[in-house]
């Protein structure tokens, strides 16, 4: 008996939790966001045109850097990264540095690689070194916070130059860093010295990596689980270079087995922009990249089944095509897009989507 009335009260909270909260809550209207970061208590948001913005998870209160604000010097931002010290924003101009204590930004050019080099696409940082990873569109660069140094490394591999275009950084557990360029992906074995030839091992389409597909891969994303890794490229194909940047999603097993997700199987596009994971689904979000006008077109949501491989397509008007950025932060899901901010009742809303797809697809092959 008791356990009847348990599963009654729990059926009864559940329905009644989902009534009374939105399943979707919008933000920073007509806003691009292009990169989000958690500090352990603010989330913040990096965005193309409007500054930075934080928000306390506490208070639920916004707050807003930018030219209009006068509290910051700078307007478009293509990364973010945090600890509880500082934040780190990447722009075309420098990377921007704010010490949340005294709550003000300083920027940092770097003169290696010229004006091109301040480009920084990739941030992310390191909590069991205390080091913050810079991926600039040349050079990757290391920032010790505890020594205040900078130390830069050329990632050229036999003289492709975009092999040292960074596009995209992601740490795996305490010992690995991978490293997303333009024309590959570096693996970084970062018990030894990045100098070390022997630390770094590269993947492009050589030697069967992702499948042999293609002229060149262009990492935008990657996501770990424990077995394997998830990386997801860029499209980039015109009608004389049909092969140059085929896009998709790749699922590789650390070893050797590379199996490919595309709109051959299941995908809406070929363009990644971003991916996350939220128990046994990842999220990725997508766009088309079109041959003759040479620009990306949104298309959307998918989530993915990590154990089934079905491909379930989210159908959902308020949401806009163009999503740049996915975050989960434990409770909420955010979604940074070209219009705007959307935080996501996870558990309902997820559930709503899950059952008015019954018919999914599997995508995944060799």
């Amino acid at each position: 008996m008791k356990k009847i009335l348990f599963l009654f009260y729990l059926f009864f909270a559940l329905d009644f939790y989902s009534q009374t909260l939105p399943d979707l809550e919008f933000y920073l209207k007509d806003t691009q966001v292009t990169g989000i970061a958690n500090d352990g208590t603010n989330l913040w948001f990096a965005t193309n045109g409007n500054g930075i913005y934080k928000y306390s998870l506490k208070n639920n209160s916004w707050l807003q850097y930018s030219t209009s604000r006068g509290n910051l010097q700078h307007d478009f931002f293509y990364s973010i990264a945090a600890n509880r010290d500082y934040v780190w924003a990447g722009s075309t101009d420098g990377l921007f540095i704010l010490e949340q204590k005294n709550d003000v930004w300083t920027k940092r050019k770097f003169g290696l690689g010229g004006q091109l080099a301040n480009w920084i696409r990739a941030l992310t940082f390191d909590k069991y070194e205390n080091v913050l990873w810079i991926g600039r569109f040349k050079y990757l660069t290391k920032f010790s916070v505890r020594e205040r140094k900078y130390t830069d490394y050329d990632l050229t591999v036999k003289g492709n130059e975009k092999t040292n275009n960074i596009k995209s950084i992601k740490l795996d557990g305490d010992s690995l860093l991978w490293i997303g360029t333009e024309a590959g992906l570096h693996k970084y074995d970062k018990t030894k010295d990045l100098n070390d030839k022997s630390a770094i091992t590269f993947y492009d389409t050589k030697y069967n990596y992702f499948g042999g597909e293609g002229e060149q891969v262009s990492i935008t994303s990657i996501l770990f689980e424990r077995k394997f890794v998830w990386i997801g490229l860029d499209e980039f194909i015109t009608p004389d270079r049909p092969e140059f940047n085929l896009g998709g999603l790749f699922r590789f097993d650390r070893r050797n087995e590379w199996l490919r997700i595309d709109d051959k199987n299941g995908l809406p596009a070929n363009g990644i922009y971003d991916l996350e994971r939220t128990g046994n689904y990842i999220w990725v979000s997508l766009y088309q990249f079109g041959k003759s006008t040479k620009e990306q077109f949104g298309r959307g949501i998918v989530l993915i089944n990590r154990i089934t491989h079905e491909i379930i397509p989210i159908i959902d008007n308020r949401i806009p095509k163009t999503v740049f950025t996915i975050f989960f932060d434990g409770t909420n899901l955010w979604l940074g897009t070209e219009s705007g901010l959307i935080k996501v009742n996870f558990f309902n809303k997820l559930a709503q989507w899950i059952g008015n797809n019954s018919d999914a697809k599997s995508g995944v092959r060799k």
